[in-house]
């Protein structure tokens, strides 16, 4: 029966097999439509079976989030992997959701441009994945995230309805920004199927300098770096051992990037440091956000835990990752001190999430969106 349901909508499927799982929910079918029209046939006929869907990209974040409450097909974008446009002289690109970053970014670097990404699996991720879980990196301090750096977007909602929003479109649609929406919604409104984006000129250098420092200067450190005259375009930290000193490195970009580097640390300049932008490996992973203020207390709550800290003291964002059961109080500790604590993945149950005031807006927007909740389902806050 549920075959029959998606043979219907002429989009490619085949069996799942263990690696298909989202966290350790296995779907039955991988779907792979090959552009938006597919999309759309492919979720009505979902919606006519009442099968559950999860959308994929690269796979490389399939265990963040929540494992959805069921999975029936897992809707894979690798063959919607065509940049659309690139109009170099307005700095814009467009392109499907199946693109990976280092393809597009291959393809920019010939006009001597790109979309400023440089976090979490960064080669292997793809457009629409990026978008779904919200990621950021090193230099959103200086650029803005990824989503502040969409301008239009095309998604296809639970009942196949095609709908874009921003871009070189007039009106959006029914007044939502979709791409604000959708951003960070691990898939529980729809399926990310084209975005646009507004590009930088590649830097004409690159240069970064670090030192090893106490955790109790880490703050001052880095509120003098935010407002160095040398400009940084990222500062971030690395505390693989939270017994010891933090390594603070910063990014200086453009004209003369070396010598002004060299005003804002000790240390000698030297090439991108192999942790720089990474989510750090262990089997409990958590996004942890504070206002730059508060980036001491952070750092007192993690002293000694034995876990692992990497992430912006200047924008307040964070990667914590370790294992062991006592990653549950840590996350506690820290919600207790003020910060934000998105619990990206652990085998430990846990509040993953913490209190949420947007939750009832949240939940309205889901029910508009998703009715009958068939888009990941219980992958977001609140079991959205």
């Amino acid at each position: 029966m549920v075959e029959e349901a998606l043979a219907k909508s002429g989009v490619t499927v085949r069996e799942a097999g263990p690696l298909d799982a989202v966290g350790d929910v296995t779907p039955a079918f991988v779907a792979l439509p090959e552009s938006v029209e597919e999309i759309s046939a492919l979720l009505r006929a979902c919606a006519e079976a009442d099968l559950a869907a999860v959308p994929v990209g690269g796979g490389t974040k399939l265990d963040w989030g929540a494992p959805p409450e069921r999975c029936d097909v897992l809707i894979d974008t690798c063959c919607m992997n065509q940049i659309i446009e690139h109009a170099a002289g307005d700095l814009v690109v467009r392109a499907q959701a199946g693109v990976t970053l280092e393809a597009l970014a291959d393809r920019l670097a010939t006009q001597g441009q790109e979309l400023v990404y440089d976090g979490p699996f960064r080669d292997e991720a793809t457009v629409g994945g990026l978008l779904a879980a919200g990621t950021a990196g090193p230099r959103s301090f200086r650029y803005g995230t990824p989503r502040d750096l969409l301008i239009g977007i095309t998604v296809v909602l639970a009942d196949g309805t095609i709908a874009r929003s921003g871009g070189k479109v007039v009106k959006n649609v029914a007044g939502y920004d979709l791409g604000k929406l959708f951003t960070g919604s691990f898939g529980t409104l729809g399926v990310i199927a084209e975005a646009t984006f507004r590009l930088h000129p590649l830097p004409a250098e690159r240069a970064w300098v670090h030192a090893r420092l106490a955790p109790s200067q880490v703050q001052a450190a880095a509120v003098r770096l935010a407002a160095a005259q040398a400009e940084p375009a990222a500062v971030e930290l690395d505390w693989p051992d939270p017994t010891g000193p933090v390594t603070l490195a910063a990014l200086v970009e453009g004209a003369a990037a070396a010598r002004r580097a060299r005003t804002l640390l000790d240390e000698d300049t030297t090439s991108m440091p192999g942790w720089w932008g990474e989510a750090g490996e262990g089997e409990s992973l958590a996004e942890v956000r504070c206002l730059p203020d508060r980036v001491g207390g952070v750092l007192a709550v993690v002293a000694g835990t034995g876990l692992a800290l990497r992430g912006s003291p200047v924008s307040g964002r964070f990667f914590l990752w370790g294992d062991g059961a006592g990653f549950g109080p840590v996350v506690a500790g820290l919600r207790e001190a003020g910060a934000r604590v998105g619990v990206l993945a652990s085998p430990y149950r846990m509040d993953r999430w913490g209190e949420v005031s947007a939750l009832p807006l949240m939940r309205r927007v889901k029910e508009r969106f998703d009715p009958g909740r068939r888009m990941s389902p219980g992958r977001f806050v609140g079991g959205i």
